[in-house]
């Protein structure tokens, strides 16, 4: 088993959330894992980006090349097309519909929709609309994270556990809150 991921997106939409819980389910099923995080000004809507690194065999770097990557998985859709030429040829993005504007020159969506379809394997989520909708506002990531949860290669009930986990020195509402965004995600799987 080898999984090569890259999370992106922009400050405060928590990637690294994401990548924790991926790297908890990764533990307790005993495989490598390697991590590099890149912070951008979170602050100021800057990018963030982590590499993670998935393996039942030992991973010499934490870095993943050009073309490797199986899955990225976007809080922002233009940040999904910044790390395309990461993508492996059969590789899988997964990216929220919801743009974050905050440049002056933001692409147009129709624009770069088109350009993400171009790789086939697309899954596109309104996951803020559907965090909203369904009452779990701050999970919008997590929504994502079970949208991606096939192409990962990761059971679902280790993913719901590693969440379980994380989340647990946050109470059992957090807990819920968050196991409930993962369903949500499930459902939009291809």
């Amino acid at each position: 088993m080898k999984t090569d991921i890259i999370l992106c997106g922009v400050g405060g939409q928590g990637i690294l959330s994401i990548a924790t819980i991926i790297g908890e389910a990764a533990m307790k099923e005993n495989l490598y894992i390697k991590q590099a995080e890149v912070h951008g000004m979170s602050q100021r809507g800057g990018d963030v980006q982590s590499n993670l690194r998935i393996s039942s065999n030992p991973i010499h770097s934490d870095l993943i090349a050009k073309g490797a990557a199986d899955v990225i998985i976007s809080m922002e859709p233009m940040e999904a097309l910044r790390y395309l030429p990461f993508l492996s040829k059969d590789g899988w993005i997964i990216t929220s519909a919801t743009p974050f504007v905050n440049i002056p020159n933001y692409p147009d969506m129709d624009t770069i929709l088109a350009d993400l379809h171009k790789v086939g394997n697309v899954i596109v989520v309104d996951i803020e609309k559907m965090a909203k909708d369904n009452g779990v506002p701050r999970s919008a990531n997590v929504i994502l994270l079970g949208a991606a949860q096939k192409a990962l290669g990761i059971d679902y009930d280790k993913l719901e556990a590693a969440i379980a986990r994380v989340f647990q020195r946050k109470g059992e509402k957090i807990v819920e809150a968050n196991i409930k965004a993962l369903a949500l995600g499930r459902e939009m799987q291809k």
